[in-house]
C-alpha cells in the first residue's frame, strides 16, 4: 500500500514539475529586463527583476482591447457551455430514450471534425447572419467547443445525485424544474465548476477560430498570432505570461469548487 502511494506521489510530482516549469520559465522571462531576455546563458534564477518588459507590453497599442475581447468571449463561452450543457447532461441521466449510447457516442464524435474545415463555411455564414468580427460569433464557436465536455461531465454528476431527492420534492408540490432548479442543480454546482474551467480555459487560449473570425475585434491569442513575425522576444514572453497568469488566477478562485465535485463523484 506505501509502495501504491509512493508512487502515485511520484507520478504527481513528475507530472507537476512538466506543467510548472515552462510556467516559472515564461514568468521569470516575463519579469526580466529585456536585455536579460536575450542573453545567454540564463540562470534558473534572474538577477535582476524588472517590469519593463511587462510595462513595454501592456503600453503596446491594441493590447487592452484584445484583452477585453478576451475576457468576454470566454465569459460567454462559460456561460453558455453551462446553460446549455447542465440540462442536457440532465436529459441523459434521468431520461432513458432509444439511442442514447449512439447520442453520447456523437456528442464526443464533434470534436472529431477539425476546425480548420470548418473555419471557412463559417465566416461566410458569419458575414451574413451580421457575427463576424464580433465577440459574441467567436464565443458561440469556442462554446461548442466546450459543450460536449460540459454535456458528458454534467451526465456524470447528476448521475450521482439520488433520484429519490428529487421525488421528495416532487411529493411536497415542486415541479420538475423547480426540483432540478432548488435540488439538484445546487448540489451538482461544485461540481460544474471544472466545465466552468474547461470553458474559460478553451475560449481564452483558443486561436485559430478567432484569428479567422476576426479582423478588427481579434482577442488576445488572435492578437498575438498577427503580430508574432513583427514582434520583439520580450513582447512574446510577455504576452504568454498574460495568457497564463488569468487562467490560474480563475483555478485558484474555484479550487474548492473542484475538490468538493472529487467528494461528490467519490460518494
Amino acid at each position: 500500500m506505501k509502495s501504491n502511494t509512493r508512487f502515485l506521489y511520484a507520478m504527481a510530482s513528475v507530472l507537476a514539475i512538466c506543467w510548472l516549469v515552462p510556467i516559472y520559465l515564461i514568468g521569470m522571462s516575463a519579469l526580466t529586463p529585456r536585455e536579460a531576455v536575450s542573453a545567454w546563458p540564463k540562470s534558473l534564477w534572474p538577477g535582476t527583476l524588472s517590469l519593463d518588459t511587462l510595462s513595454f507590453f501592456v503600453h503596446y497599442t491594441g493590447v487592452w482591447t484584445a484583452v477585453l475581447n478576451s475576457v468576454i468571449v470566454a465569459l460567454l463561452s462559460m456561460l453558455f457551455a453551462v446553460l446549455l450543457g447542465a440540462p442536457a447532461g440532465y436529459a441523459l441521466a434521468r431520461y432513458d430514450f432509444a439511442g442514447q449510447n449512439v447520442y453520447r457516442l456523437l456528442i464526443v464524435m464533434t470534436r472529431a471534425f477539425p476546425l480548420a474545415i470548418l473555419a471557412l463555411p463559417l465566416a461566410t455564414r458569419f458575414i451574413a447572419v451580421g457575427l463576424y468580427d464580433t465577440p459574441l460569433g467567436v464565443a458561440l464557436v469556442h462554446t461548442a467547443l466546450a459543450l460536449p465536455f460540459s454535456i458528458l461531465v454534467s451526465s456524470s454528476l447528476f448521475m450521482g445525485i439520488p433520484r429519490e431527492f428529487e421525488e421528495a420534492a416532487w411529493t411536497l408540490g415542486c415541479t420538475r424544474v423547480q426540483a432540478f432548479a432548488k435540488i439538484v442543480l445546487p448540489l451538482a454546482l461544485p461540481g460544474m465548476a471544472a466545465t466552468m474551467i474547461f470553458s474559460f480555459v478553451i475560449s481564452w487560449n483558443e486561436v485559430f477560430a478567432a484569428s479567422v473570425l476576426t479582423l478588427n475585434q481579434r482577442t488576445l491569442t488572435a492578437f498575438l498570432f498577427a503580430s508574432l513575425e513583427e514582434s520583439p522576444l520580450h513582447f512574446r514572453f510577455a504576452g504568454g505570461f498574460f495568457l497564463i497568469l488569468p487562467s490560474l488566477v480563475f483555478i485558484f478562485m474555484v479550487r474548492k469548487y473542484l475538490f468538493a465535485m472529487w467528494g461528490i463523484s467519490n460518494r
